[in-house]
């Protein structure tokens, strides 16, 4: 089993969460976050004045899939976040080594399967 990790742009939540449920996730979790890389914040104007912004609003989505399917979720991601431009995002996936379904008690792959 993998845990992917992918921080991406929020315009592109809606096309990634469709690709991943098409190549085959059966389940995700989505946080807002902030964060910054090479991109090192952006600087804005607010009423006349300029500001730096040092956080830029991220989504991180996080999706346990079994060792067979994450190959395509990962390409699903990258292929619909892809802008082209900086700060598309990035993808981690992790070992998961064991999984638990709380209200059943199934485990492993059967506890992140639909």
């Amino acid at each position: 089993m993998k845990l992917i990790s992918a921080i991406i742009k929020p315009s592109r939540l809606d096309a990634v969460l469709d690709a991943v449920t098409e190549a085959g996730a059966s389940g995700l979790t989505v946080t807002e976050v902030r964060g910054y890389g090479r991109q090192k914040g952006k600087t804005e104007v607010y009423r006349g004045a300029e500001y730096e912004v040092k956080l830029l609003p991220k989504v991180k989505l996080e999706i346990a899939v079994s060792t067979d399917v994450a190959d395509k979720v990962i390409d699903a991601i990258a292929r619909t976040a892809n802008t082209g431009k900086i700060g598309d995002g990035k993808i981690f996936v992790l070992d998961l080594e064991s999984a638990l379904r709380i209200r059943t008690g199934e485990k492993d792959a059967a506890a992140i399967t639909g």
